[in-house]
């Protein structure tokens, strides 16, 4: 390893409303959001496939939804369902965008269950896929406003704490800054909603890119981890 830090702002939940494709485009094109996970099943999905294709530069991930807030889409402890499940989202990515997700992860982090992990991971395995929370990146969650359940606090996705976040807890490797970026959308029903306009806020910033300089982290999306790979190798 060399001692360079490689950040991915990966902005959740593309295609769940119209505010949040808004906002993350937005992220991507004045911030420093540089890749996004997408839902094949939510209201804005097909307008998020055409919003990806006018930025190919934004990574786009699979974000499955079993969940759909606390609403269950399908029997979460029936495996078969959930590896149907699972499956059926990815083909419907392929169908979709015409090419293979970035990346894979889940929609209230479904994939951490001792069930369904493992029908997560042979999806990434069969699919030369990066699963969220294994190497070699490395997952950060503490950017989020409602560190207690619909109890909003915008001071935790404040630039003071983004930037505290990036200069204490990061040393050598690259590390993956889960986002929620968005407008409120009235068509929208859920908990962690008006705090996305906060979160957008700090990732437009003028002040971070030029904080991430002086911290020596590059930012990097999903599409350039294997290059980011060979070269903490030496390669």
């Amino acid at each position: 390893m060399n001692g360079r830090k490689y950040v991915l702002f990966n902005a959740d939940d593309l295609g769940y409303s119209h505010g949040i494709n808004r906002g993350i485009v937005e992220a991507h094109e004045r911030g420093v959001v540089t890749s996004a996970s997408m839902m094949v099943n939510t209201p804005a999905t097909v307008e998020a496939v055409h919003l990806s294709r006018e930025h190919p530069d934004l990574a786009v991930g699979l974000h499955v939804n079993f969940t759909n807030e606390a609403q269950s889409l399908i029997d979460l402890d029936d495996e078969d369902a959930c590896h149907g499940e699972l499956w059926g989202q990815y083909r419907r990515f392929l169908d979709l965008m015409g090419r293979k997700p970035t990346h894979l992860d889940s929609h209230q982090h479904v994939h951490r269950h001792e069930m369904r992990l493992p029908l997560f991971e042979e999806l990434a395995d069969a699919e030369g896929l990066h699963l969220r929370d294994r190497p070699p990146v490395v997952f950060k969650g503490g950017f989020y406003a409602q560190w207690e359940y619909g109890v909003s606090d915008p001071s935790k996705v404040s630039l003071a704490d983004l930037e505290r976040i990036l200069h204490e807890e990061l040393g050598e490797g690259i590390y993956e800054m889960a986002c929620h970026p968005g407008y409120f959308d009235p068509a929208l029903e859920a908990v962690y909603h008006r705090d996305r306009e906060h979160e957008l806020r700090t990732l437009t910033d003028p002040a971070l890119r030029p904080f991430l300089d002086g911290e020596g982290i590059r930012l990097i999306s999903f599409s350039e981890l294997p290059a980011a790979v060979r070269s903490l190798r030496g390669e």
